[in-house]
């Protein structure tokens, strides 16, 4: 099974690769930036130099063809302005959905925000934010050739995961450590079952394997 993963230098990605990588899956993981590429290695992953904000479309379905499984994971990231938020989290997005089309990968993975909403008022940063990732899920779920997962993570922590979780479709607010956030992810990634479902995700008190199955075909 091969998987590429956008923004795979991400602090979720690299978990994200590690754990599949272990399983014994081909990885790849989009980067900008050639010095990130050892990182990648590291992990398990093959490092693809390819930045999303001026790529064609042409060359990411490229990059998609013989895969399994695309999952978006990129971000601008803190410290970015309202311009980023735009051409990465709903543009970037968008272009990967579309490649993953072409390319006829079916299974396809989003790691949104809680709270991402494309009707989502407000001129703050983090409002331009959550707008942008709210138009970008918004525009996946129209895809009818891709078999979707929207997650949506509570606020994101370094603690060590605990591998307990609450996963639904309404969870409220909460945190959720980013090992377990990559954990629920690669679980997502076997789980096509899961198709057309948009899931909220925080700390709780169920297994990893046990939420996501059962949210599978809900």
């Amino acid at each position: 099974m091969r998987i590429v993963i956008a923004g795979g230098h991400g602090q979720i990605a690299l978990r994200l690769e590690r754990l599949l990588a272990a399983r014994g899956y081909e990885v790849a993981g989009i980067i900008r930036k050639p010095e990130q590429s050892d990182d990648l290695r590291s992990a398990g992953a093959e490092p693809v130099v390819l930045d999303l904000e001026s790529a064609s479309v042409e060359d990411v379905t490229e990059l998609l063809r013989g895969a399994d499984a695309a999952v978006f994971a990129a971000g601008a990231g803190p410290g970015s302005g309202t311009d980023r938020k735009e051409t990465v989290d709903r543009g970037a997005a968008v272009l990967f959905a579309d490649a993953a089309v072409r390319a006829g990968v079916r299974r396809f993975v989003v790691v949104s925000s809680m709270g991402a909403d494309p009707a989502h008022q407000g001129d703050e940063v983090f409002d331009v934010y959550l707008r942008a990732k709210g138009e970008a899920d918004a525009y996946v779920t129209r895809q009818k050739d891709l078999d979707w997962t929207i997650l949506r993570p509570g606020s994101l922590t370094n603690d060590a995961g605990t591998g307990l979780v609450r996963l639904e479709a309404h969870t409220g607010r909460g945190m959720i450590p980013r090992d377990d956030v990559a954990a629920v992810l690669a679980e997502l990634v076997d789980t096509s079952a899961t198709a057309g479902l948009t899931l909220e995700l925080t700390g709780g008190s169920t297994p990893v394997s046990v939420a996501v199955k059962s949210v599978a075909g809900n």
